[in-house]
């Protein structure tokens, strides 16, 4: 519990506070102008409760969070090294020499080329090909 009285987190709880309240105060100001007779203010005074509500979950969220503590890592199997996500490896390229035969279409012999290409170099993406 003393992760939740930290100075930002005071500064945090009194913003909710101040947010609920503020909003709350603002429907309800909505409610007395509709009241008088302007019929957008129903719509307000409906959504300042909602604005409301909203600050409370965000807020019930993050404390349950901060609760909780920081996730453990999962331990990395000791044959594999650690990599970080989204980080490509560099892919090793290897040249397929594939001869032309004779009376083959150009286009045909480029993309069994490629598609070879593709098989020879397994973690690879189209976007590597080299030709």
């Amino acid at each position: 519990m003393k992760r939740l009285w930290t100075p930002a987190w005071i500064v945090r709880h009194v913003a909710m506070v101040v947010l609920v309240a503020g909003f709350l105060a603002l429907g309800w100001w909505q409610i007395g102008r509709a009241a008088s007779g302007n019929a957008l203010s129903w719509a307000y005074a409906f959504e300042w409760p909602i604005f409301a509500g909203f600050v409370v979950f965000v807020w019930w969220r993050e404390v349950r969070h901060a609760l909780r503590g920081p996730a453990a890592p999962a331990p990395a199997a000791p044959s594999e090294a650690p990599t970080r996500p989204g980080v490509r490896r560099p892919v090793r390229v290897a040249r397929v020499p594939m001869p032309a035969a004779d009376g083959e279409d150009a286009d045909l012999t480029a993309y069994n080329r490629y598609l070879q290409w593709l098989n020879a170099n397994p973690g690879a993406r189209p976007g590597d090909y080299p030709g």
